[in-house]
């Protein structure tokens, strides 16, 4: 586990490679430039994606008020705003939030944007639902339980999670970079022009997250799928 400092640096080296990212972010979803793996890895990853899709238009979210963690460029939003009474989206980055009004054109005032740190923004009221995609892998792991007790007080009772992540799968990532071994919780990351930065990046097992969210008053079940997605949902006790 990190220290307090090593912690603290690594989440400002990672709020500044997201800010840096936001450009080219879409390409990893769309598989395209460093993130190409070859027709095969693209096809499964997007027949995967949809496997996903239909787990979250399953849940009960229509006409009702949702959080978005971490919404990054509006890949996911653009799913929720459609159906939802309205949407609050927040997110450290700037620069990720105009590309998610951007994305969203008109739909985006369906959404409030809230430009803050995700590890100290508390809101003034409960949500039916809230969302993170991509983001519980970037919480340290010293922070994991601080960060799932934060999210039952953003709930109402019974209210809806749903969570989705990457699995630890080598194609899933861009071709020049590496993994980190099972007791690393840092990785190194490049955009496209040949900037590194070291991030946050933890794979959890579905088991652990089952537990850790139990334990905070969350019950919920956690899927994979065949390569590349870990994704779960359930409720506030």
């Amino acid at each position: 586990m990190l220290g307090n400092a090593d912690t603290a640096n690594a989440l400002l080296e990672q709020k500044d490679y997201y800010r840096a990212r936001a450009p080219e972010y879409d390409e990893w979803f769309l598989r395209l430039g460093r993130y190409d793996r070859g027709e095969d890895a693209t096809r499964r990853w997007f027949e995967q994606v949809h496997e996903v899709r239909q787990s979250l238009r399953a849940l009960s979210l229509d006409e009702k008020n949702v959080l978005e963690l971490a919404p990054g460029t509006g890949i996911w939003t653009e799913e929720l705003c459609t159906r939802v009474a309205h949407l609050t989206a927040v997110d450290s980055s700037r620069e990720m939030i105009t590309l998610n009004r951007q994305r969203l054109g008109s739909r985006a005032d369906r959404v409030t944007y809230i430009e803050a740190d995700l590890f100290e923004w508390h809101p003034t009221r409960e949500f039916d639902a809230v969302v993170f995609c991509f983001w519980i892998s970037h919480i340290p792991v010293g922070r994991i339980d601080e960060f799932l007790s934060n999210i039952v007080k953003m709930l109402r009772p019974g209210g809806t999670v749903f969570f989705l992540d990457a699995r630890k799968e080598s194609t899933s990532t861009a071709v020049d970079h590496v993994l980190p071994s099972r007791d690393e919780e840092l990785m190194t990351r490049r955009l496209d022009d040949g900037r590194e930065f070291t991030i946050i990046k933890n794979f959890w097992t579905a088991a652990a997250l089952v537990e850790k969210c139990t334990r905070v008053g969350l019950t919920v079940e956690v899927h994979e799928t065949a390569d590349y997605f870990q994704f779960g949902f359930g409720t506030r006790d």
